[in-house]
């Protein structure tokens, strides 16, 4: 054993400060290479690791699986934002769609785990913190949950492409239960007679020889909702795929729900199939890709039968449209709301109900055809209780002239509620007065251009601003305008106004509606035109339109902040960069204040007196 020696006090205080020295020196080196180790760990986590985590979890973003439910999906909010969740996979489609769906995910991070897993790993590639965040937006976009449906546009070898529409499969309660109890659909009208032939109602006999031997129907003016869940069993881009849609089509009747109560009935039975509709739609996964703003349903009767603006008992109709969900959706009535942009005018049903094109064809060729010996006819009834209407004026207009032919409707047995008699008036006519009816519009507006006679409206509500989707913009080249002041204060001459018309101008126009026709009539639902597009098939183009223009703005970050709802009206009938401003129908669309007298009540008297106008016409 090696003893240390005693060392002297003068030593022993010279190593101390030299140790001490030592000490401070490693404590310097020591502060130094945690720095350093700190800086490297931080330089791989932020610059190396960094950009491949960020990609690992792009391919999460906003991929969602239509047979899974996310409480982050059930949502009404239009603020649509990509969301992370996992990411479901389906088994591969025959026809590769799945392969280049998931092409997306393999570019992002199938290189990078085929390297690792064949031990080829490449260095790391630095990218800085703005060209990742160019990257990553890019790569949002690209993953909201309808991009999959978006892209099918741009598939040029599909016909489908761009156009396919899924239909729920609902409890039977929304739709065919309905149709079992008939009876029920109207106070006065048993429509069972009226639902059979898929909603066309019983065929008409040409015995008078106006119509043609084929494709003839009683149909109800109501039935729509029937009539276009039918046809849309025919159309040829339907899917059972969702992520495909380019809509999604809600086969509700709501026409004849709200029909069957609303006399005698309170807010809770005329709202629970409304209410419970709501309901089963928001739990399905297809409603939160866009809160439902890719939905649209089809409701045979005016919009203000679903709009009540109380819940008084004593207030007209339900809710429907009122609820915040069904503002997401489009609703398609026989007449919609100038002030509001969920719901969409759409043609009332005619009795022309065509299976192939050369009916419509030889329909057309006979109506070019056609001696009209009357300037003009008018087939209505006074409305004594209305003093805005212009009825009776144009009653008594008529009834003085030699060239107007007229048909008198009122309780009771009458020819104007004969389909053989009203055609073949409008027929022998070259122009066919449409004043507004117990609201704004009339089903007489589309028999009588059925028929090739030129429509003459009082009032831009009864067509100009309601069936934009199927009337031209320019209303000069199908129909006259005489606004209703000019008939109820100036009492200007409608014969000698129609006069003033000349021969190569009606030549002109009736070749216009006749061409018309066939996008204002609806097909056979059980069978399908050839080439000819019907009603149905422009109101579906339209929506699937609308759905898509919505889309793309949702990729492109665009929102229209300065939409006024109450201005609805005016933007279905701008041109392309055109913008909202002063209009000359605007005193026709002056919506009433509050507390007015003539409020929005007006809108559910107008509901109640179209009901009384069924009943005129079936007691």
């Amino acid at each position: 054993m090696r003893h240390r020696l005693a060392e002297t006090p003068p030593l022993r205080e010279q190593m101390e400060k030299e140790q001490g020295k030592n000490q401070q020196s490693r404590l310097y080196l020591l502060v130094s290479l945690s720095v350093f180790f700190w800086c490297l760990l931080l330089y791989i986590h932020f610059v190396v690791l960094g950009g491949s985590s960020a990609v690992d979890t792009l391919p999460q973003l906003a991929t969602v699986s239509l047979k899974t439910e996310s409480l982050n999906t059930r949502t009404t909010n239009s603020n649509l934002i990509p969301v992370s969740r996992p990411v479901t996979i389906d088994p591969p489609r025959v026809d590769g769609g799945y392969e280049k769906e998931r092409s997306v995910s393999n570019e992002l991070k199938g290189d990078r785990v085929d390297n690792f897993k064949t031990g080829n790993v490449r260095s790391p590639l630095v990218i800085s913190r703005s060209e990742r965040t160019k990257e990553m937006a890019g790569r949002e976009k690209q993953n909201y949950p309808f991009m999959r449906a978006l892209r099918t546009v741009e598939n040029k070898s599909d016909p489908c492409g761009g156009r396919y529409i899924y239909v729920y499969d609902l409890p039977p309660k929304f739709n065919e239960d309905m149709l079992k109890e008939c009876k029920s659909l109207s106070l006065w009208t048993n429509m069972c007679k009226f639902t059979t032939n898929a909603g066309l109602g019983p065929p008409l006999e040409n015995v008078e020889g106006a119509f043609s031997n084929t494709g003839w129907y009683a149909t109800n003016q109501f039935a729509v909702d029937v009539i276009f869940s039918n046809r849309m069993k025919q159309y040829e881009c339907l899917t059972n795929d969702s992520s495909l849609a380019a809509a999604i089509f809600v086969p509700f009747y709501a026409g004849f729900d709200i029909a069957r109560y609303l006399w005698g009935h309170n807010i809770s039975t005329r709202d629970a199939a409304s209410l419970a509709l709501v309901d089963w739609l928001m739990k399905r996964p297809e409603w939160g890709i866009m809160g439902g703003k890719d939905h649209f349903l089809v409701a045979g009767r005016i919009t203000w039968d679903f709009r009540r603006l109380t819940d008084q008992d004593l207030d007209w109709g339900n809710k429907l449209l009122f609820l915040p969900a069904a503002k997401n959706m489009s609703m398609l009535v026989v007449e919609s709301s100038p002030w509001n942009e969920n719901d969409y005018g759409i043609p009332y049903p005619t009795y022309f109900h065509p299976a192939r094109d050369a009916d419509v064809l030889i329909w057309q060729d006979r109506m070019r055809n056609l001696e009209r010996k009357y300037l003009f006819c008018f087939a209505g009834a006074p409305r004594p209780d209305n003093p805005k209407s212009i009825r009776g004026q144009i009653i008594d207009q008529c009834k003085k002239s030699k060239v107007c032919k007229l048909l008198e409707c009122d309780f009771g047995e009458s020819k104007c509620h004969s389909p053989s008699s009203i055609m073949q008036m409008f027929q022998s006519s070259l122009f066919c007065l449409q004043p507004q009816g117990d609201s704004y519009t009339r089903r007489s507006a589309f028999d009588s251009m059925l028929a090739g006679c030129i429509p003459v409206f009082f009032h831009p509500g009864s067509a100009y601003t309601q069936y934009t989707w199927h009337l031209p913009k320019n209303y000069s080249q199908y129909s006259v305008f005489i606004p209703e002041d000019h008939v109820r204060k100036s009492n200007i001459s409608i014969e000698q106004r129609l006069s003033q018309v000349s021969p190569e101008q009606v030549k002109e126009m009736r070749e216009v509606v006749i061409n018309l026709i066939p996008q204002l009539i609806y097909a056979d639902p059980r069978s399908k035109l050839e080439t000819l597009r019907d009603a149905f098939d422009v109101a579906v183009q339209a929506v699937i339109d609308k759905v898509t223009r919505l889309r793309r703005d949702i990729v492109k970050g665009r929102k229209d902040d300065n939409f006024i709802e109450e201005l609805s009206w005016k933007y279905a009938l701008l041109d392309e960069g055109q913008e909202i401003g002063p209009h000359e129908w605007d005193p026709f669309f002056s919506k009433p204040k509050a507390g007015n007298a003539d409020s929005d009540s007006s809108s559910a008297d107008a509901a109640k007196n179209s009901w009384k106008n069924e009943q005129r016409q079936h007691s």
